[in-house]
């Protein structure tokens, strides 16, 4: 929405800030469209305080605001001057003619001549406008100026209307689909205005204007026909899950169709595939059975077993998390495509995938997509590509680059509405990495997500935390969240599993997917964190050698930073800088900013703390965190009291224990740790708590 109205506010902040307070929460989020003109806020009446315009001018600049497009011919034939002429006369200086294009020199001033323009006479700049477009063989224009002059109900022009709407947000352009469909839907009566409504929440589907769709096709039901039901259904799911961040809790047996007519069945079908999908997107595997469930029974009415059944299932299941479900790969759907991509990129061919994204985006179907018809060319539908190849791109350690892509696409897409928010996600993470706290575009975009939206934001200060040497914080926090059940999306992003314990029996990333080499690089993590310090050497050698065959810079340099902190805190200073200098490079090639600035923090301290032994007397909480992996619930409490001084009488007493068990905890406690008395005990927990 920023982009929009920096483009028709002539990028100036004071006026665009004077815009936005006059919009909707919606309309700011971008779930309703920009009202149409924008508000004359007082910024641009003070812009154009004291132009004069002689009726004739006032006249062609309003054609021009009003026009469908910038098409020089229509106004010139519309105002009866040559291009020269117009450029010679006072009016040419508010507009700019080039190779049969005219446009406002400043675009504030298409509001300004609307505003202060009245009704009458935007109605016969509207009707002349009509005669023109009729007159050039152009009936869509025609329709639409004829449609904004009538000053009452002209259901004539509805039908044509609606039916140019349609074909406009099949090929691609859902926003000017809307302006016209909405146009209908006010002249419209009986089934033409029901088709109008339908059409215009379908436009606004596929522009990602989410609550605008919901309200357009909620109007269908229940009173419109069966036919217009039936065909808005997938949609409507489609609208609501994105405004309410669920799939609505429906039986789809409840709305199955009543008759044997197959359209009505293929709208069904589609519905249930649709909600499948977002389910999976959302992790919800007993909704996606059941939409599957209604799927598979559709599909065999229809006849759409190979074309939508196979793929939408294969890739339901893929984004569930079960990598072993039957894979098809010849379907042309978009939810074949996608499959493909995601299929090889889970498989541990990135650069395959995302070739198979460029190509699948670039390849013309034959026909209407059997997933997604007439929303092939959609906004939404390019939304969800460019959020997968943003994606891809983390995974490949390519962090600079995919945040750039991802603020490129958020310019001109909704792309905080595909895989269940996957982009805000990313939005945040990324602009983590490179620059260590959270941007406008992760903060704006952020505001967009609904209610039920579920957002790991522990982790999200965990990693600010971390990065910014708040040890204890992101220690406390990532506790937390793992406390919470370490929720995190379906696919996995850059966290923080650098401070996270495991639960017993369950890796931390049981339910996400993600490509064999980040799965690879979070075990090494795990197993860095977890070694024995007895066999910490060659464990160490091992998990040094097995990392420098990981591709993802960014994945190897969190390993080798670890190795790094692991060397220092062993006071093996000389093996601590190599791993630590290969980690700054790897973050810095990455694009990483912020992780290789931490890193060289880490490196700074490492030389200034060289030979200190001084213990830190907080509470740390790194400390607590890394030894966690590694002691007992119980031995972990000995440990800290030990490490403050407590004598053992005083432990015993705190925990309510004997001397002899303090002093059994603090064996088991310097062999699982390999120290050999408290002073060394509190040597490491202050270098664990400085380098962790």
């Amino acid at each position: 929405m920023l982009a929009r109205l920096a483009g028709d506010l002539d990028a100036d902040a004071a006026t665009i800030r004077a815009v936005v307070e006059r919009l909707t929460p919606h309309q700011r989020h971008g779930l309703r469209p920009l009202p149409s003109p924008l508000p004359l806020v007082a910024a641009i009446s003070r812009r154009f305080e004291g132009l004069l315009l002689d009726e004739r001018d006032r006249q062609l600049l309003l054609a021009l605001a009003v026009c469908l497009d910038d098409s020089l011919g229509p106004l010139l034939e519309f105002d009866g001057r040559t291009a020269t002429e117009i450029a010679a006369a006072a009016v040419g200086d508010h507009v700019t003619l080039h190779a049969g294009r005219v446009r406002f020199v400043d675009a504030r001033l298409s509001i300004w001549v609307r505003a202060t323009t009245c009704t009458a006479g935007t109605a016969l700049v509207h009707e002349r406008l009509s005669a023109v477009f009729l007159d050039r063989g152009d009936p869509m224009s025609a329709d639409w100026h004829r449609a904004r002059a009538s000053l009452e109900r002209d259901p004539s022009t509805a039908r044509e209307l609606t039916l140019i709407a349609r074909q406009l947000s099949e090929a691609g352009h859902p926003e000017r689909a809307l302006m016209l469909a909405r146009e209908a839907a006010e002249h419209a009566v009986g089934e033409d205005q029901d088709e109008a409504r339908l059409v215009a929440g379908a436009s606004a589907v596929g522009a990602g204007f989410a609550v605008e769709a919901a309200a357009w096709l909620g109007t269908l039901y229940p009173h419109s026909g069966e036919r217009h039901r039936w065909a808005g259904l997938g949609a409507l799911i489609v609208a609501q899950t994105f405004v309410q961040g669920a799939v609505p809790g429906i039986d789809p047996t409840t709305v199955r169709p009543g008759s044997a007519d197959e359209s009505d069945w293929r709208h069904w079908t589609r519905a249930a595939a649709l909600a499948a999908i977002l389910c999976a997107e959302r992790g919800d595997r007993r909704g996606m059975r059941l939409w599957l469930d209604a799927l598979r029974d559709g599909a065999v009415r229809i006849g759409a077993e190979q074309e939508l059944r196979d793929p939408v299932v294969a890739l339901g299941w893929l984004m569930a998390g079960d990598r072993d479900a039957d894979m098809v790969t010849e379907s042309s759907s978009v939810s074949g495509g996608m499959l493909r991509t995601l299929r090889a990129a889970v498989e541990g061919d990135i650069d395959l995938g995302l070739r198979l994204l460029v190509v699948d985006e670039s390849t013309p179907s034959g026909g209407p997509d059997p997933f997604v018809p007439g929303y092939e060319h959609s906004p939404v539908v390019h939304a969800y590509r460019s959020v997968v190849e943003v994606l891809l791109l983390a995974w490949r350690g390519d962090i600079g680059i995919a945040r750039d892509r991802l603020i490129q696409a958020a310019l001109t897409l909704p792309i905080a509405l595909p895989l269940a928010g996957l982009g805000v996600v990313l939005a945040r993470r990324l602009d983590l990495a490179v620059h260590g706290e959270l941007g406008p575009f992760a903060r704006s975009l952020t505001l967009t997500l609904p209610p039920g939206a579920k957002m790991d934001l522990l982790v999200d200060r965990g990693v600010r935390s971390f990065l910014t040497g708040s040890f204890d914080d992101a220690a406390a926090t990532v506790r937390l969240w793992s406390d919470l059940g370490a929720p995190q999306t379906t696919m996995t992003v850059p966290g923080l599993d650098e401070l996270a314990s495991p639960s017993p029996g369950v890796p931390l990333a049981a339910a996400s997917l993600e490509p064999p080499e980040i799965a690879l690089a979070q075990q090494l993590r795990t197993r860095i964190a977890t070694a024995a310090d007895g066999r910490w050497r060659a464990d160490g050698d091992e998990v040094a050698e097995i990392a420098r065959t990981l591709r993802s810079p960014f994945e190897r340099a969190r390993v080798e930073m670890m190795l790094g902190s692991r060397h220092a805190i062993r006071d093996d200073h000389s093996a601590a800088r190599i791993h630590l200098q290969y980690a700054e490079r790897l973050f810095e090639l990455s694009g990483a900013t912020a992780w290789a600035k931490s890193v060289r923090g880490r490196l700074d301290r490492l030389e200034a703390r060289e030979g200190s032994i001084v213990p830190a007397m907080g509470l740390l909480s790194a400390c607590r965190a890394a030894w966690s992996l590694r002691l007992t619930a119980r031995e972990l409490e000995v440990a800290m009291r030990a490490v403050r001084g407590a004598a053992n009488r005083e432990i015993g007493e705190e925990l309510n224990v004997s001397v002899r068990t303090v002093e059994v905890h603090l064996g088991r406690i310097f062999t699982k740790l390999d120290v050999r008395s408290r002073v060394e005990l509190t040597v490491l927990a202050h270098r664990t708590d400085q380098h962790v």
